[in-house]
């Protein structure tokens, strides 16, 4: 199986250069390099992020001219020759072991369509470090366990003929509720996965900017949403660069 990595990148110039070091050394170590493609998808960024990106030989950009993250993923599934489809963001820091967890997790299962894990904010003080743990622990994998889908949109992989078997990504979706509206489409398709040691590392700009329990109180508001309801609760987000 190929595996295509796909980043969107809005204006990430200071994030994605370590973003895609990272991945690049996790698929030397895991000798993978005839089995990962890795695609930027340049979302309409007016700095320095699409000549980041081509400075790196393995990489390929892809220009996405519609700003929106669910722009930028679905421009990612029509680019992308992969079998397996990743998705990471441009700030993660992609741990060792990561690819071989994803792509041996899709050899072991057919009917697996998609698997994903939780963030570990690699610039986040300790105390709410801790309290982050505790949360994907007590209160995010007991939901998955009811729900029986569930995905985290920096750090989630899914099969591309179920990703278009569901007719890809819903554009009508600006940010939040994006990652959980795919993975309880994709659960029609056959198996989600949350798998709580599949941990990519992330900037915790958005806690830090916007605030710890707004952050995480408007995180489960539009989970829930698109559990009960289908559509994300909110609508309005901020960039946070």
């Amino acid at each position: 199986m190929k595996l295509s990595l796909i980043i969107p990148a809005y204006n990430e110039e200071r994030y994605l250069a370590t973003c895609l070091r990272c991945a690049i050394d996790e698929l030397n170590a895991q000798a993978r390099s005839g089995e990962v493609e890795i695609i930027v998808i340049n979302n309409a960024s007016t700095d320095r992020t699409s000549e980041v990106a081509s400075g790196f030989a393995q990489v390929r950009v892809v220009y996405e001219p519609v700003k929106g993250l669910t722009h930028a993923r679905q421009r990612g599934l029509e680019s992308a020759s992969g079998d397996i489809l990743a998705f990471i963001d441009a700030d993660t820091r992609m741990p060792a072991g990561w690819l071989s967890q994803v792509l041996d997790a899709f050899d072991q299962d057919r009917n697996l369509v998609c698997i994903s894990g939780p963030y570990r904010y690699f610039d986040l003080p300790g105390v709410k470090s801790h309290m982050v743990a505790l949360y994907w622990l007590l209160l995010a994998k007991p939901t998955y366990w009811i729900t029986r889908y569930m995905a985290v949109g920096g750090n989630f992989a899914a099969s591309k003929q179920a990703l278009l078997r569901i007719g890809g990504f819903d554009k009508s979706i600006a940010f939040y509720g994006e990652d959980t509206n795919i993975a309880r489409r994709l659960a029609n398709e056959g198996r989600v996965q949350f798998n709580l040691g599949m941990v990519m590392e992330t900037s915790a700009r958005r806690l830090k900017q916007e605030g710890f329990v707004t952050t995480a109180l408007r995180y489960v508001l539009n989970f829930i949403s698109e559990v009960v309801r289908n559509k994300p609760a909110t609508s309005d987000y901020r960039d946070i660069r």
